[in-house]
């Protein structure tokens, strides 16, 4: 359950409707998906994250798959199920199989306990690592 309104389409204001057009344009879609709707709440913030968004995950030197399975290693990391379900649901999009997405987990799970391990026991960075 949402902790603040969902603003739907019909309800929304000419400034979030102007939002939730481009999100529906730029995304080859016929619906917004809640995360928008909560951030409506809030017209300014919702603009400014969409407008993030598009900038960040736009082609560049990294493929936007790529950037789909960095975000959700990123989101399953931090424990955000919206976000994971969310950028799974792109990433599948844009091409991500099922061995591709075990493997990131794979990753993702590894990464998180070397980190931790690294943290608690604090080695010194190798000076061939540092630029």
């Amino acid at each position: 359950m949402a902790l603040v309104k969902l603003i739907e389409y019909a309800e929304a204001g000419p400034p979030v409707r102007a939002v939730y057009d481009d999100i529906m344009k730029t995304r080859g879609v016929d619906w917004v998906n809640n995360f928008w709707k909560v951030l409506a709440n809030d017209p300014a913030l919702l603009a400014r994250v969409w407008a993030q968004v598009k900038q960040v995950m736009a082609p560049g030197a990294l493929d936007p798959l790529v950037k789909e399975m960095l975000y959700v290693a990123v989101s399953a990391t931090n424990g955000c199920e919206y976000c994971t379900f969310s950028h799974t649901a792109a990433a599948r999009k844009k091409g991500m199989s099922d061995a591709m997405f075990l493997e990131l987990m794979a990753v993702v799970g590894l990464a998180n306990e070397t980190n931790r391990l690294a943290n608690g026991l604090r080695p010194p960075v190798d000076r061939q690592f540092v630029p």
